[in-house]
Protein backbone atom coordinates (compact mmCIF):
# COMPACT_ATOMS: atom_id res chain seq x y z
CA UNK A 1 0.00 0.00 0.00
CA UNK A 2 1.43 3.36 -1.03
CA UNK A 3 1.00 6.06 1.60
CA UNK A 4 2.51 8.76 -0.62
CA UNK A 5 0.32 11.38 -2.25
CA UNK A 6 0.69 13.44 -5.39
CA UNK A 7 1.58 16.34 -3.09
CA UNK A 8 4.57 14.36 -1.82
CA UNK A 9 5.94 14.18 -5.36
CA UNK A 10 4.67 17.37 -7.02
CA UNK A 11 4.65 19.69 -3.99
CA UNK A 12 1.81 21.64 -2.40
CA UNK A 13 -1.30 22.49 -4.37
CA UNK A 14 -1.10 25.84 -6.16
CA UNK A 15 -4.52 27.27 -6.92
CA UNK A 16 -4.88 27.98 -10.66
CA UNK A 17 -6.73 30.99 -12.00
CA UNK A 18 -9.50 28.91 -13.55
CA UNK A 19 -11.81 26.32 -12.08
CA UNK A 20 -13.16 23.20 -13.72
CA UNK A 21 -14.19 19.66 -12.87
CA UNK A 22 -10.66 18.51 -13.63
CA UNK A 23 -9.14 21.13 -11.31
CA UNK A 24 -11.62 20.26 -8.55
CA UNK A 25 -10.93 16.50 -8.89
CA UNK A 26 -7.17 17.07 -8.70
CA UNK A 27 -7.49 19.51 -5.78
CA UNK A 28 -9.73 17.16 -3.80
CA UNK A 29 -7.31 14.25 -4.18
CA UNK A 30 -3.93 16.02 -4.22
CA UNK A 31 -3.01 15.15 -0.63
CA UNK A 32 -4.68 11.73 -0.38
CA UNK A 33 -2.47 8.65 -0.43
CA UNK A 34 -2.61 7.21 -3.96
CA UNK A 35 -3.74 3.91 -2.47
CA UNK A 36 -6.93 5.67 -1.34
CA UNK A 37 -7.97 7.48 -4.53
CA UNK A 38 -10.40 6.02 -7.03
CA UNK A 39 -9.50 4.39 -10.33
CA UNK A 40 -10.95 7.43 -12.12
CA UNK A 41 -8.71 9.78 -10.15
CA UNK A 42 -5.67 7.59 -10.84
CA UNK A 43 -6.50 7.70 -14.55
CA UNK A 44 -6.85 11.50 -14.31
CA UNK A 45 -3.44 11.88 -12.64
CA UNK A 46 -1.89 9.61 -15.29
CA UNK A 47 -3.43 11.54 -18.19
CA UNK A 48 -2.22 14.80 -16.63
CA UNK A 49 1.23 13.22 -16.09
CA UNK A 50 1.23 13.97 -12.36
CA UNK A 51 3.40 11.99 -9.94
CA UNK A 52 3.79 9.17 -12.44
CA UNK A 53 6.45 7.51 -10.28
CA UNK A 54 3.79 6.61 -7.71
CA UNK A 55 0.48 6.62 -9.59
CA UNK A 56 1.53 4.27 -12.41
CA UNK A 57 2.71 1.48 -10.07
CA UNK A 58 -0.52 1.82 -8.07
CA UNK A 59 -2.60 1.64 -11.25
CA UNK A 60 -0.65 -1.35 -12.58
CA UNK A 61 -1.10 -3.13 -9.26
CA UNK A 62 -4.86 -2.55 -9.37
CA UNK A 63 -5.08 -3.79 -12.95
CA UNK A 64 -3.05 -6.88 -12.09
CA UNK A 65 -5.40 -7.67 -9.19
CA UNK A 66 -8.49 -6.95 -11.28
CA UNK A 67 -9.58 -4.21 -8.88
CA UNK A 68 -12.75 -2.46 -10.06
CA UNK A 69 -14.38 0.34 -8.05
CA UNK A 70 -17.05 1.44 -10.54
CA UNK A 71 -15.72 5.02 -10.69
CA UNK A 72 -14.23 4.94 -14.17
CA UNK A 73 -15.99 7.00 -16.83
CA UNK A 74 -15.88 4.03 -19.21
CA UNK A 75 -14.73 0.41 -19.06
CA UNK A 76 -10.97 0.10 -18.81
CA UNK A 77 -10.36 3.85 -18.37
CA UNK A 78 -7.40 3.17 -16.08
CA UNK A 79 -5.85 0.66 -18.47
CA UNK A 80 -6.30 3.03 -21.41
CA UNK A 81 -4.64 5.87 -19.47
CA UNK A 82 -1.59 3.69 -18.78
CA UNK A 83 -1.42 2.40 -22.34
CA UNK A 84 -1.53 5.94 -23.75
CA UNK A 85 1.61 6.97 -21.84
CA UNK A 86 4.66 7.30 -24.08
CA UNK A 87 6.88 4.23 -23.79
CA UNK A 88 10.22 5.03 -22.20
Amino acid sequence: MNAKSVADVEGPWVEPELNSGLIQRCRDNWSKPVSQVTNHVLATFIRQKLALAIVVPEAENRLKRGFVDDTELYDEELEVAINELPKT
